[in-house]
């Protein structure tokens, strides 16, 4: 990526249908402009011509690393200690359980409420997986400092509150972990690409993290898997894949791990995934993360002055201090599902989350004070004329 500033919005790096406010980025990221034309380019120049010789003509092998070391630039981690693949699902799976192989003697996993189902559910299946009496400890997201003590093997904890968009401090955090003898597992689902994030000077031993939200990677973008240098050297993989071995076309019968995060390796590369998302990650060029975080935080505060005027039957359940929440707001509203619908249908996006969640997210990359000004104004007309109240909003989708 280069050094050249560059002033957001960027709009011109996307496609965004013509008059659509989209303020779920949150969720997924929208199409930059370039990614189409690199899949297919990769489709027929490179599968199509080279077939498998790609794997080395087009060094498709390489890719999880060297896409990983883009995503390392925006979550402060050094080239070489990020990898790319699978889901996030499996790569919090990974993380810990390498993480509680760590910590022999403890039986506690932290996490809090506020944290991603997917993630506990994983924590719960490892746990029924290993016996041993593993627990899984979930306490309220102010409480996690002070849940931490010597039976404390591993903090798995999300930064960004996917719901309320509450932020955890990541040094406090981390700090209060290491301080209890505990591994630190970081989710950054929700803050890479967000916000300012660097995980060496936290000194967290993992992170992981998705890539088609606030990244632009695409639906099913492949997730990515952080560990601390001197951890990577010696984390023992549950998931001991044929590409985490130290020499995959050796063919040997017995693991032996590669050396440093290329362990965390699993299955073969989603080379069309990662092309996509390694055309996405071009967009970041000269972007500043303090600027992009202030635009955040600048829009945000001016969608939550102008809701709470125009539409005082929505609760703010956002933290209402800019520094204290990712780049998402959140209001409750006893028919957000069916408001969210009617929002939608006037292409204004945002997403719904049970039970009660309107949740608009805020990317300084494509939205600007005019979008802003004029979702609120959208918003209002849909509360004052209780278009929610249409039977049409009221049919629950599959995906909400």
């Amino acid at each position: 990526m280069n050094s050249t500033k560059t002033t957001l919005p960027v709009k011109e790096k996307f496609i965004l249908p013509e008059g659509m406010i989209y303020l779920d980025g949150n969720s997924l990221g929208p199409l930059p402009k370039g990614a189409a034309a690199r899949v297919h380019t990769m489709m027929t120049d490179e599968w199509g011509a080279h077939l498998i010789k790609g794997w080395n003509v087009d060094e498709w092998m390489a890719q999880p690393m060297r896409v990983g070391n883009l995503v390392g630039q925006l979550i402060g981690a050094p080239d070489g200690s990020v990898t790319m693949g699978d889901t996030l699902s499996i790569k919090v799976y990974q993380a810990l359980s390498a993480a509680l192989k760590m910590r022999p003697d403890r039986r506690v996993i932290l996490s809090d409420s506020g944290n991603f189902p997917s993630d506990l559910y994983m924590a719960q299946g490892l746990i029924q997986q290993l016996g041993q009496g593993y627990e899984l400890r979930i306490v309220a997201p102010e409480d996690v400092v002070d849940a931490m003590d010597d039976t404390v093997a591993v903090a798995m904890i999300t930064q960004v509150d996917y719901r309320s968009g509450r932020l955890h401090d990541m040094a406090q955090v981390t700090q209060a972990a290491h301080a209890a003898g505990a591994v630190m597992l970081w989710d950054l689902a929700h803050t890479a690409g967000a916000l300012p994030v660097d995980v060496s000077a936290s000194n967290c031993e993992f992170a992981v993290g998705c890539t088609y939200k606030y990244l632009n990677g695409g639906p099913g973008a492949p997730a990515f898997i952080y560990a601390r240098a001197d951890v990577a050297a010696d984390m023992q993989p549950a998931l001991a894949g044929w590409l985490g071995h130290d020499a995959p076309f050796a063919f040997e019968l017995d693991y032996r791990p590669a050396p440093g995060i290329e362990r965390m390796r699993v299955g073969t590369p989603p080379v069309l995934q990662l092309a996509a998302l390694e055309e996405a990650m071009t967009v970041w060029e000269g972007v500043d993360m303090a600027d992009l975080r202030a635009a955040s935080i600048r829009l945000s505060d001016l969608f939550i002055a102008g809701v709470e005027r125009a539409c005082p039957e929505l609760t703010l359940v956002s933290p209402r201090d800019g520094a204290m929440r990712g780049s998402q707001v959140s209001f409750a509203f006893e028919n957000g599902y069916a408001a969210m619908q009617a929002l939608i249908a006037r292409d204004v996006i945002g997403d719904f989350r049970a039970p009660n969640i309107m949740r608009f997210g805020f990317t300084p990359l494509y939205i600007d004070e005019g979008d802003v000004e004029r979702a609120v104004e959208i918003l209002s007309e849909v509360m004052k004329n209780r278009l929610w109240d249409q039977s049409q909003y009221q049919r629950k989708s599959a995906v909400t």
